[in-house]
C-alpha cells in the first residue's frame, strides 16, 4: 500500500512539473486515477495535493481560461520547486552526497519512467528538463539493493543466497534486515540472522541469485536504540587502505578533501579554467574511485596505476552504456 501511494505521489509530481501550463482536474483523473469513482477521486486527489504541499512542493492552482474562472487547473513551477543556492561546508556536503547514493536506484528510476510513459501515451506535452530539479545523481548498482531496501521499510524477512570469500558455493541465509548502509565503497545489509540467532552484516555484492521477501509486513521490530551504522562498523572487516595522489579542482571534491592527509595548493592541473590542489589520500581503492567519479571533471587520479585503471575502465563502461541513447 505504501509503495503504491509513493508511486502515485511521484506520478502526480512529475505530471504537474513537466507541463508548462495548468492541467485540468479531469485530465489528472483520466491519466493518474482512472479506476476511482468521482467521490473517491476527489478525496484521494485532495489528500495527495496536501501531502505534496506538506513536503514543500508548491502545487499552484489557476484558471484555465480567463472567461471561465470556475474551471481550474494545477501545476508545479520548476523555478519555485528548485532549491536556492546553498553553501555547505565539507562535512555537510559529504552527508548530502551520501544521501544521494540511496535514491538513484532501480525502483525510483522505473517509477519515473512509468510516469513519463503514461503521459506520452496520453499525448501530454512534457518538458523533461524540468525533472533536473529532483534528479538524484549517484546510484547503487548491486542487484539485491532494492529488495533489502524494501525489506527495511516494510520489516519483512529476506531469504537469499550468499557466498563468502573462499567458499565454493553459496549458502541460503535468512535475515531480518534492520537497515542498509554504505561503508568503504560497499553496500551492506545489517540485521538479525535467524539461522545464527545473532546480529550479522552481509555485503550485497556477495548475494547470489534473487533475494526474496517472505512473510507479512511488520513481521519483526528493530531493537530499541540500535545504531545501524555502528553495528556495521563493528562487524565489517576493516578494508585494506592504500595511498592515492589526486588532482582536485579548487573548491570541489569535499569528500576527497576529508580523506586527505596532505594538500598541496595551487598546482598545475588538467586545465587552466581554475586552480588545482594535489591531495594525498589514504583510503580503500573502491571508495576513492567512487568519490573521484562523483566529482566528474573536477578530479583526476595521478597514482597509483591500479586506481587510474579502475577509474578509466568504469568511465569507459559508462560511455559505452550511453552509446545509442537519445
Amino acid at each position: 500500500m505504501a509503495g503504491r501511494k509513493s508511486e502515485r505521489l511521484l506520478n502526480l509530481l512529475i505530471m504537474l512539473l513537466v507541463q508548462q501550463r495548468f492541467v485540468p482536474k479531469s485530465r489528472i483523473r483520466e491519466i493518474l486515477y482512472p479506476d476511482q469513482g468521482e467521490e473517491a477521486f476527489e478525496r484521494m486527489f485532495d489528500r495527495d495535493k496536501e501531502e505534496l504541499r506538506s513536503l514543500g512542493v508548491p502545487v499552484e492552482v489557476g484558471t484555465l481560461d480567463a472567461y471561465f474562472v470556475d474551471e481550474v487547473g494545477y501545476r508545479i513551477r520548476p523555478d519555485e520547486l528548485a532549491l536556492p543556492e546553498i553553501s555547505l561546508d565539507a562535512d555537510e556536503a559529504a552527508v548530502v552526497g551520501l544521501a544521494g547514493k540511496v535514491w538513484q536506484h532501480a525502483t525510483l528510476a522505473d517509477a519515473t519512467t512509468e510516469a513519463l510513459r503514461k503521459l506520452a501515451a496520453a499525448d501530454v506535452p512534457v518538458d523533461v528538463g524540468a525533472l533536473d530539479v529532483v534528479e538524484p545523481r549517484i546510484g547503487a548498482d548491486e542487484p539485491a539493493f532494492d529488495t533489502f531496501w524494501l525489506a527495511t521499510q516494510e520489516r519483512r524477512p529476506v531469504v537469499f543466497g550468499y557466498r563468502r570469500p573462499g567458499e565454493g558455493s553459496a549458502t541460503t541465509r535468512h535475515l531480518q534486515p534492520w537497515g542498509v548502509v554504505r561503508h568503504s565503497g560497499r553496500w551492506y545489509a545489517v540485521g538479525f540472522d535467524t539461522d545464527r540467532g545473532e546480529e550479522r552484516v552481509f555485503r550485497l555484492s556477495r548475494v547470489e541469485g534473487a533475494a526474496r521477501l517472505v512473510g507479512e509486513p511488520g513481521a519483526y521490530e528493530v531493537p530499541d536504540g540500535t545504531d545501524i551504522r555502528a553495528v556495521a562498523l563493528r562487524l565489517v572487516s576493516p578494508p585494506d587502505h592504500e595511498v592515492a595522489t589526486l588532482l582536485v579542482r579548487a573548491g570541489a571534491g569535499h569528500a576527497l578533501r576529508r580523506m586527505a592527509v596532505q594538500v598541496e595548493a595551487d598546482v598545475p592541473g588538467p586545465d587552466r579554467r581554475t586552480t588545482w590542489d594535489r591531495l594525498t589520500v589514504h583510503g580503500h581503492g573502491r571508495t576513492v574511485a567512487d568519490e573521484v567519479l562523483t566529482c566528474g571533471a573536477d578530479a583526476f587520479v595521478e597514482a597509483p596505476a591500479a586506481l587510474v585503471d579502475d577509474v578509466r575502465d568504469r568511465l569507459t563502461a559508462l560511455a559505452g552504456a550511453g552509446e545509442g541513447t537519445p
